[in-house]
């Protein structure tokens, strides 16, 4: 799939996370997460570029469309999505800064439309890998950033990705914290929400 913004993707993939049971008790209602990922075609693969702008509209572009796969996903509205994170993998060829150029500048804009606000930093994590490899794509709760119940993860992977001129993006989004969560912090119901940390 090629679209204007130079992004070409290869595959797209959606993951739900169901947890129903915790330290051998029942989660009820089960914490969900879900995740939903890209595999696109790196532009700069293989040479050194100054200008990574073009990289910074496919993470808009992916922005959007991730978010909104995680949210369909999910089965919730925007609105009760709790926490969010992003990552990507870049392959062989390309750079760590490739990752840093889809994720940062432009892909959190849309996707906080997506979920509905968002004024939290959103968690992330980038790394060079082969086919396969494997990513812990870190997460934090959406509007406050002291929300220690919701300091989590979520592995994701595609088996035949990244190729060594592409990058796997992913974005992931949860409708609660940690099941079971029991360590203190900011309480959801506490949220202001204005300042991204409580």
């Amino acid at each position: 799939m090629e679209t204007g913004s130079g992004l070409a993707i290869r595959k797209l993939l959606t993951v739900v996370e169901d947890t129903c049971d915790e330290g051998g008790r029942p989660v009820s209602p089960p914490t969900r997460k879900a995740a939903a990922l890209a595999v696109v075609r790196n532009p700069c693969a293989g040479r050194f570029a100054d200008d990574l702008s073009g990289l910074y509209a496919i993470g808009e572009a992916l922005g959007a469309l991730l978010g909104e796969r995680a949210v369909a996903a999910l089965g919730v509205s925007p609105g009760q999505v709790e926490s969010f994170g992003k990552a990507a993998i870049v392959g062989e060829d390309g750079e760590l800064e490739h990752a840093g150029a889809i994720l940062h500048p432009k892909l959190g804009a849309p996707l906080r439309r997506a979920v509905e606000r968002g004024a939290a930093l959103i968690p992330s994590a980038k790394k060079r890998g082969g086919m396969g490899a494997a990513i812990d794509v870190p997460l934090g709760h959406k509007d406050a950033a002291y929300v220690r119940s919701h300091f989590d993860a979520m592995e994701v992977r595609v088996p035949d990705a990244p190729r060594r001129d592409e990058i796997v993006v992913a974005v992931v989004i949860t409708d609660s914290g940690r099941p079971a969560p029991r360590i203190g912090g900011l309480r959801v119901e506490e949220v202001v929400g204005k300042d991204g940390l409580r």
